[in-house]
């Protein structure tokens, strides 16, 4: 059985990379929202898709069918978009969310697979996008990489303030930045920090902050991350994320081992039910 459901998924151990089974079903199944698994290894029962455009935010690159999730993040996004408009901080654009019935991509997320994490962009327009400019958005990016510091150019009041906005909403779980923006946000001076907790470091978030959900009420099947550490982490932990000069190492020569390709976890029973469960029925 393990073998069959490993052959559907194509990760079976000599198999060649191929695009993953959850890519090529186009419409969410019927009935109420559920997020099932785990963040990274999970799928989400009736998807509902977010309208492409909204108060105060449009989707890009609608194309590639990621603006699905659970009930509860399309509530997020609806809510966090006309909060920055309330503010007038200009146009949100909503990133990745989850493909139909979430699951598993072929590369680029690991997670994104139960409906419940959303890539934004810090980058804020003044106004709406043309369809033409939504396909192939370009990244604003907020950290110069090689220097380890921030972009100020690109940098200011109303990236930090809209990351604080979703980063206080009670639903949200996680969320994860650079860890220059991270220090960023941790050099303001705040009336509250308590949401500081949740503003996670992590690499390659310097242009778009990835916002992760908790698991919703009565989501039984939802496995929830454990909370984060304690306190803003501003400290030790945060420090600890910035590179170290690397010792000059002497020259050996070293045999090369072949890594054998890590064999990825199957995904709960219950979503290779979905998988297969037509879209009507």
């Amino acid at each position: 059985m393990r073998y069959f459901f490993a052959l559907l998924l194509g990760v079976a151990i000599g198999l060649p990379a191929a695009a993953s089974p959850w890519e090529k079903v186009k419409a969410p199944s019927v009935g109420q929202s559920e997020s099932i698994g785990t963040y990274n290894n999970g799928c989400l029962a009736g998807a509902e898709p977010l309208p492409l455009e909204g108060e105060g935010y449009q989707v890009m690159r609608s194309q590639r069918g990621r603006y699905y999730g659970h009930e509860s993040m399309i509530r997020f996004l609806h809510d966090l978009s006309k909060s920055v408009h309330k503010l007038e901080l200009g146009q949100l654009l909503v990133g990745d969310i989850a493909m139909p019935r979430g699951g598993r991509f072929s590369s680029g997320h690991n997670s994104h697979q139960t409906g419940l994490d959303a890539d934004i962009w810090l980058k804020l327009s003044d106004g709406p996008l043309s369809e033409e400019e939504l396909i192939d958005v370009q990244p604003l990016p907020m950290v110069h990489i090689k220097q380890y510091k921030i972009n100020k150019k690109n940098w200011g009041d109303k990236q930090a303030l809209m990351v604080q906005l979703a980063a206080a909403d009670e639903r949200v779980a996680r969320i994860f930045v650079h860890p220059v923006i991270k220090e960023q946000l941790c050099q303001r001076e705040w009336k509250d920090r308590d949401w500081l907790q949740k503003v996670r470091p992590w690499w390659g978030h310097y242009y778009h902050f990835h916002v992760r959900l908790n698991c919703p009420d009565g989501d039984s099947n939802c496995k929830a991350q454990p909370t984060p550490p304690p306190g803003d982490g501003c400290g030790a932990e945060l420090a600890s994320w910035k590179p170290q000069p690397k010792p000059k190492a002497k020259k050996e020569k070293v045999a090369k081992v072949k890594k054998k390709p890590k064999q990825k976890p199957l995904p709960p029973a219950q979503c290779m039910l979905l998988l297969r469960t037509p879209a009507t029925g």
